[in-house]
């Protein structure tokens, strides 16, 4: 999974800008992004970030009160940091995450609109996120040769 480095590195500068910070807003440029109605952006207003996680490709924001951010940025998204209430960037940005601390942008820069955002309550649901493949950083060498000779 080549894109493994850059989730890590993508959790790692999340968690050092908004780790314990308070969610103030989402807003939404390109409505295609958003994939879920439940939870609605209300609900997730006004709650502090409290970890960060994967699944697979998948970046999980999580916040209090048991509810997440999944992010699926696919191959062209990515994100950008910017000054608290930022303006969304005209033809890239998709959606913009306003924080105490600053504003997260989310970018795709492909015309086909793969990258994704779920907001989740519960970890039941975020569990659903899980498609069961192997994680890489919790194989056996053993697991890892037998997935590949499967």
């Amino acid at each position: 999974m080549p894109e493994l480095p850059d989730l890590t590195i993508y959790i790692e500068a999340l968690s050092a800008r908004i780790d314990g910070e308070t969610l103030l807003g989402i807003r939404i440029a390109s409505p295609f992004v958003l994939r879920s109605v439940e939870p609605s952006i209300d609900a997730l207003v006004n709650h502090q970030v409290t970890g960060f996680n994967r699944i697979g490709k998948r970046v999980i924001i999580e916040l209090e009160n048991d509810y997440y951010i999944v992010i699926h940025l696919m191959i062209a998204g990515r994100f950008r940091w910017y000054k608290a209430g930022a303006r969304i960037p005209g033809k890239l940005g998709l959606m913009a995450f306003d924080f105490s601390s600053g504003t997260l942008v989310l970018t795709e820069a492909s015309q086909k609109h793969r990258a994704s955002v779920y907001l989740v309550k519960g970890s039941d649901d975020l569990a659903g996120f899980n498609l069961g493949g192997l994680e890489v950083f919790d194989i056996t060498l053993g697991e890892f040769r037998s997935a590949l000779t499967r």
